[in-house]
């Protein structure tokens, strides 16, 4: 693995503060703050997988529609009415 210097400037009371922490878990600032980079990073890469998947979900919704995979509103109001329904009755009878 190849290793970089990343230099930055912060506080020196916030550095300080920092240096102290660690040491009270063992480690370093500097590990500390390549854990910090490494789990940013898979954050990153994470909510942009998660953004892929919503645009290609969101493109085969719209492509479905457009092929006239629609249901008319007034259809879907009474389905999910019914439910409510069916569900407020079986709330009622579990008490």
């Amino acid at each position: 693995m190849t290793e970089a210097t990343f230099t930055f400037r912060v506080d020196e009371a916030l550095k300080n503060e920092f240096s102290k922490v660690a040491k009270a878990h063992d480690r370093t600032g500097a590990q500390l703050l390549r854990d910090f980079m490494r789990d940013y990073v898979k954050r990153q890469e994470k909510s942009a997988d998660y953004d892929a998947w919503l645009r290609a979900k969101v493109e085969r919704s719209r492509a479905s529609a457009d092929d006239g995979n629609l249901l008319p509103a007034a259809d879907v109001e009474a389905k999910f009415a019914a439910r409510r329904v069916n569900t407020r009755r079986r709330l009622e009878a579990s008490k």
